[in-house]
């Protein structure tokens, strides 16, 4: 398939319908301050952006390719979205064939999350049914005076350490957390230990896995008095015991240009606040995001802004476009690494 895709398509952004999750821990603001669509209900945990991963599906909104999901898209032109080194970068996840490989989400941490810790890709592959592992970084959109974020083991935690401190009901006496501010950025490879505390509003970019073991859920009980499941003997066997603290770095939003907050051999995540800046046209696919403010985006002789809280999918068969951020504006950009095996 050749990447110049038919011209009703050529460079065209793709823009999706958020696909919303509740869970107890959720609540209102992602309607409040990222304006999305939200029921009635007080639950709402996450906004997923972009997605391929099962069931879970973004569907375009408007354009030539509305009403088509990203699977379907994928499938039809994987050249046109992932660029000429497609085969590379599409996620393989054993007998469940391959998926768009990044998911984009935002989280409303209105209690705080379990604590949990993600498989790699070979650990996943051997699941039924097998799945991708979970890398995944955080951006911190707003975060209380009071807000934690867990993030690693203490230095010297080791397998037997964290059994026992789960076992006693003080996981978090064995982990590493600090109070986060705004801007704040934290990687969280597959293997580490974490929880996002209350009062936190979180982008996040992973990989498109939703392979999660809880390990430690807070001494909470539901009405009925019954407690979430847990998964301490897997928790146990893909925690990573040699890396430590996670620590945040942050973004400048005095900084002209492109900041790199993460380059790993999932995914890049890079942010904007001062400046006109190209992006696409490199045979590569982009995942842009609004935190906060308005980001003026022109492909072509289109022009259109990016209000807080909007996400898009740049194929790789886009030209290059160009970004700008107003005044008190933040762009994040998610990518695929140079290679991506």
């Amino acid at each position: 398939m050749s990447i110049s895709a038919e011209p009703s398509v050529d460079g065209y952004p793709l823009s999706f319908t958020p696909v919303l999750k509740r869970t107890l821990w959720g609540g209102r603001r992602l309607g409040e301050m990222l304006g999305k669509p939200l029921g009635a209900e007080q639950d709402y945990a996450e906004s997923w952006e972009i997605v391929d991963h099962g069931v879970d599906q973004s569907i375009v909104d408007a354009g030539p390719l509305k009403e088509q999901s990203l699977a379907q898209i994928l499938a039809e032109r994987p050249e046109w979205l992932l660029g000429p080194a497609w085969e590379k970068r599409v996620g393989q996840t054993g007998a469940s064939g391959g998926r768009f490989p990044l998911l984009l989400k935002y989280l409303d941490c209105n209690r705080v999350l379990s604590v949990q810790v993600h498989p790699d890709d070979a650990y996943a592959r051997q699941m039924d049914p097998p799945d991708l592992g979970k890398t995944e970084a955080w951006y911190v959109v707003a975060a209380e005076p009071e807000s934690l974020i867990y993030a690693g083991l203490k230095e010297g935690v080791d397998r037997q350490t964290l059994a026992e401190a789960v076992e006693a009901g003080q996981t978090e006496q064995v982990l590493h957390s600090f109070h986060p501010s705004p801007g704040d950025c934290v990687f969280i490879p597959a293997g580490t230990v974490h929880a996002l505390g209350e009062g936190l509003i979180i982008a996040e970019i992973q990989q498109s896995s939703d392979t999660t073991f809880r390990l430690f859920d807070w001494n909470r009980v539901d009405a009925q008095g019954n407690a979430r499941p847990l998964h301490i003997e897997p928790s146990l066997a893909v925690s990573d015991y040699q890396a430590g603290p996670a620590k945040p770095s942050s973004v400048d939003p005095s900084a002209e240009g492109w900041q790199s907050l993460v380059q790993c051999d999932k995914f890049t995540l890079r942010a904007l606040s001062i400046g006109r800046r190209p992006i696409g046209g490199d045979g590569r696919c982009v995942i842009l995001t609004v935190p906060h403010g308005t980001v003026v985006l022109q492909c072509g002789d289109e022009e259109r802004e990016l209000r807080t809280g909007q996400s898009l999918l740049i194929p790789a068969a886009c030209a290059e476009c160009q970004v700008e951020p107003t005044e008190s504006s933040l762009l994040l950009a998610m990518g695929l690494p140079d290679e991506t095996v």
